[in-house]
């Protein structure tokens, strides 16, 4: 769970599988007890995730996984951050870069560098489509050096430049489908 629609997704999700006091958050949900031990609760909530798009995490790779896009997440949204990503990873997740990037790879068939571009052209898309700030002051909030470096990255994952995109008004891509 990566947005505030995941967690309601999820919230969703494990009501209908009846389980109503669980505390969802972005990244988890803490079960009751007696409803995190019964193994016909758990097939009910993996099925109602699953017919949501989602699935239950076990293990500690794919925790630290879904960890990481979290914090990727809101590095690239904010323009205050002043740490690099591999450090600002490394510094949240209390884990040497190299680990955090490595399994990362491995159990998402893409680096961290791509789903990180992938992650602020999505933003990118996304202040377009509000169409209040001009490509300068996106570029400037996203962080990029500068509008055309903004412009070369968004054209080679979306096939557009910025203003095609604007001109176009397409429905945005999820990010599964990059």
């Amino acid at each position: 769970m990566v947005c505030r629609h995941c967690v309601e997704a999820v919230e969703r999700a494990l009501n209908k599988a009846g389980v109503s006091e669980a505390k969802v958050s972005l990244g988890g949900a803490e079960l009751p007890d007696e409803e995190g031990s019964d193994p016909q609760v758990m097939a009910r909530i993996d099925r109602e995730l699953e017919a949501s798009g989602f699935q239950r995490l076990t293990g500690a790779e794919a925790a630290l996984v879904e960890r990481a896009k979290i914090i990727i997440i809101e590095h690239v949204r904010n323009a205050d951050c002043h740490l690099n990503l591999s450090a600002c990873l490394s510094d949240h997740l209390h884990t040497d870069y190299s680990v955090i990037s490595k399994i990362f790879s491995a159990r998402e068939g893409r680096t961290i560098e791509k789903y990180a571009i992938a992650q602020r052209v999505e933003y990118v898309k996304e202040l377009l489509s509000y169409r209040q700030l001009n490509i300068t002051e996106i570029a400037d909030r996203t962080g990029y050096s500068s509008v055309a470096h903004l412009s070369r990255q968004f054209k080679s994952i979306t096939g557009l430049t910025p203003s095609a995109f604007i001109k176009a008004a397409l429905p945005r891509i999820p990010l599964n489908k990059v």
